[in-house]
């Protein structure tokens, strides 16, 4: 029954990470979406085992051919300039939850995860834009980090704000009572 309700929980964030890229504003060859948000909370609600095993359904299911991705490309968008993100997603989960887990249920540290794990969004995503659109390294730079860096901040303190409740919502609806009750 332990592996029915963490496989309900990972599709949660599953889902929550493809509803985020339907909330996309487009400002480049890098649209702002809502999806590190539901990354972060994947890694610091399910921890980074399973938050990882989030982001590798949802990267798997845009690989199988569903058009999950922001853009609505499916497995078309790993010849563009931002699978590299995409990719990170997984990384950044499972660093998160790495932190996360070591945490004693502290917020700056669910903070500081929020922005090590956005690291791991951001590196990769980063390289794969210089390299596939001929961008300087400078203007790849400024495109595709720092004009995210307050949306990302806002984000990693929202995550770390609602993750303990997020965690122990999931855990009351996913979890029959042990008295039975």
């Amino acid at each position: 029954m332990a592996w029915m309700s963490r496989l309900a929980m990972i599709s949660v964030f599953t889902g929550l990470t493809i509803v985020g890229a339907r909330v996309t504003v487009e400002i480049g060859p890098v649209p702002l979406t809502l999806q590190t948000l539901a990354v972060f909370l994947a890694g610091m609600v399910l921890g980074s085992r399973d938050g990882a095993l989030s982001q590798v359904a949802y990267v798997g299911l845009i690989v199988a051919g569903l058009p999950l991705d922001a853009r609505g490309l499916g497995p078309a968008v790993f010849a563009g300039p931002t699978w590299g993100y995409l990719v990170g997603f997984i990384a950044c989960a499972y660093v998160a939850g790495y932190i996360t887990e070591r945490a004693n249920d502290r917020m700056w540290v669910r903070v500081l995860a929020g922005l090590v794990g956005s690291a791991f969004v951001f590196i990769p995503g980063f390289i794969v834009l210089k390299f596939t659109t001929g961008m300087a390294w400078d203007t790849a730079l400024i495109t595709g980090v720092w004009e995210f860096q307050v949306e990302n901040i806002a984000k990693v303190f929202l995550a770390a704000g609602i993750a303990e409740s997020a965690r122990a919502l999931l855990l009351r609806s996913l979890l029959p009572p042990l008295d039975g009750k």
